[in-house]
């Protein structure tokens, strides 16, 4: 019985139909699914289905849009459903995420949010074109353990660094995690302003803000974690 409910939940976030997976989360759950399965096995899959698809050129970037847009929809029905128990399994705090200033392709940032938020993270999406100061601010105001920033124009990778030393200047750096991603961005890049983290896809994201968490290492780090150095250490 459960396996047609995740079906259906699968098949919404598949075809990127936001209102047919806000639905198949609220008919799983009122069939007694457990919450973390529908996270874990709904939303989960088909997001790393997705992203694998238009990694291998099978699917384009509308279709990834609505995608993220459905698992979004999804999973603001799920997370409040997630028991004390479920929830000590996943991420916690909260992560500011956007698009720096100049840039307004959203479509990384969604793919992210989903991830995070579906892992257990309260995500404030402050959306695209987004100034070092709003970032900061909203860091400040919802006392945010990770920031999350991305662009796909080289223009825009020196607002990383204005973030970064806003952070500093405001006294945020050590409380604040900073992860960075995005077409142009590099390992190198991550590191030459001063990054945290850095993660090509939302997969790597979620490993970084895991692994961060775990470990219990105070930021600023010395370097910048990266998703290959973690797997090989593994």
């Amino acid at each position: 019985m459960s396996a047609e409910y995740l079906d259906k939940l699968q098949a919404a976030i598949l075809e990127g139909e936001e209102d047919d997976a806000a639905q198949a989360a609220r008919d799983a759950l009122e069939a007694g699914i457990a919450p973390i399965q529908l996270i874990n096995d709904g939303i989960q899959k088909p997001l790393e289905k997705i992203g694998k698809d238009f990694e291998n050129g099978e699917c384009f970037l509308p279709e990834l849009i609505l995608s993220g847009d459905a698992a979004r929809a999804a999973t603001d029905i799920i997370m409040p459903k997630l028991t004390a128990g479920e929830r000590a399994d996943g991420l916690h705090g909260t992560a500011v995420i956007g698009v720096v200033s100049g840039d307004l392709h959203d479509i990384g940032k969604n793919i992210v949010g989903a991830f995070l938020a579906a892992q257990g993270l309260k995500v404030i999406d402050l959306g695209c074109d987004v100034s070092p100061k709003r970032f900061v601010d909203t860091v400040a105001e919802q006392q945010a353990r990770f920031i999350v920033i991305s662009t796909l124009l080289t223009t825009s990778r020196p607002f990383y660094r204005q973030i970064v030393d806003t952070l500093k200047a405001r006294g945020l750096r050590d409380k604040t995690y900073v992860l960075v991603g995005g077409g142009p961005v590099t390992p190198a890049w991550a590191r030459e302003v001063g990054a945290d983290a850095y993660g090509r896809d939302a997969k790597d994201a979620v490993a970084c803000c895991r692994e961060l968490l775990t470990s219990g290492v105070q930021s600023p780090l010395a370097e910048p974690l990266i998703v290959n150095a973690l797997q090989s250490k593994a």
